[in-house]
């Protein structure tokens, strides 16, 4: 169920690296309980806006507004506790750390014994191959075992908000399947979901809404359903 007021808040966002802008008026709006993707090709900017929410990218100008919460006057070490996890593209998870190290590093904001192994049981329920791995170094992993591990680490934090970096990247077909019918269920179970994916058919099949980007512009946005009946949309990202 969705609210009125915007859980994420961006409006004439500008942002870049090295003083160079990458991010050109961006005006992005979520509400609580919605499922929305940003769709583009490669160099679009699209992570940039998740680093830039995360506070990986200092140099902003515009509104950038979180839960009330003004996050441009925030930090990244400020994040994770307002209730943002960020699952980046290419995984990151420790390697010589075994799968439960991995998740238990998401869990900080733990308070009690109990609390921790409820949240660890819920991953395990999500990705059952990380019950069955539990003890395995993350490092020896399959690539969507990994990206299981990355996003379980991320529900670890119990947030109000999962950041998604392209995570079908470099997936095989049946992975891709599992992460998908995954998404799923961690949005039916509560949490408000920013998904940056190439795999606009995967993207537009699990969110409501999205944004198209295009060199650092939103130059089309809408319900995806309207997005996949888009011809300049369906010319460009899903080859009909």
């Amino acid at each position: 169920m969705t609210t009125s007021q915007p859980l994420l808040e961006i409006k004439g966002l500008n942002a870049g690296y090295g003083g160079i802008d990458v991010l050109h008026d961006i005006d992005i709006e979520m509400r609580e309980g919605e499922f929305v993707c940003i769709i583009g090709a490669n160099t679009a900017g699209k992570s940039t806006i998740l680093r830039t929410i995360s506070r990986l990218v200092p140099n902003v100008r515009g509104t950038l507004r979180f839960n009330g919460n003004d996050l441009a006057a925030r930090t990244a070490h400020d994040i994770p506790s307002l209730g943002i996890a960020h699952v980046p593209e290419g995984r990151h998870v420790f390697p010589d750390m075994s799968v439960e190290e991995n998740l238990m590093m998401g869990a900080f904001t733990a308070r009690k014994a109990t609390d921790l192994q409820q949240r660890m049981e819920r991953i395990f329920e999500l990705f059952p191959r990380t019950r069955e791995r539990r003890s395995q170094l993350a490092g020896t992993l399959s690539g969507g075992e990994q990206q299981m591990v990355a996003v379980g680490r991320a529900l670890m934090l119990q947030p109000k908000l999962l950041l998604l970096d392209e995570p079908s990247h470099g997936l095989a077909p049946k992975v891709v399947e599992e992460m998908h019918d995954a998404f799923v269920k961690i949005h039916r179970g509560g949490t408000s979901i920013l998904l940056v994916e190439q795999n606009v058919s995967l993207a537009l099949d699990v969110a409501a809404r999205g944004y198209v980007l295009e060199s650092g512009r939103v130059t089309l946005q809408g319900t995806s359903a309207e997005l996949n009946e888009n011809p300049a949309v369906r010319a460009a990202y899903l080859g009909i």
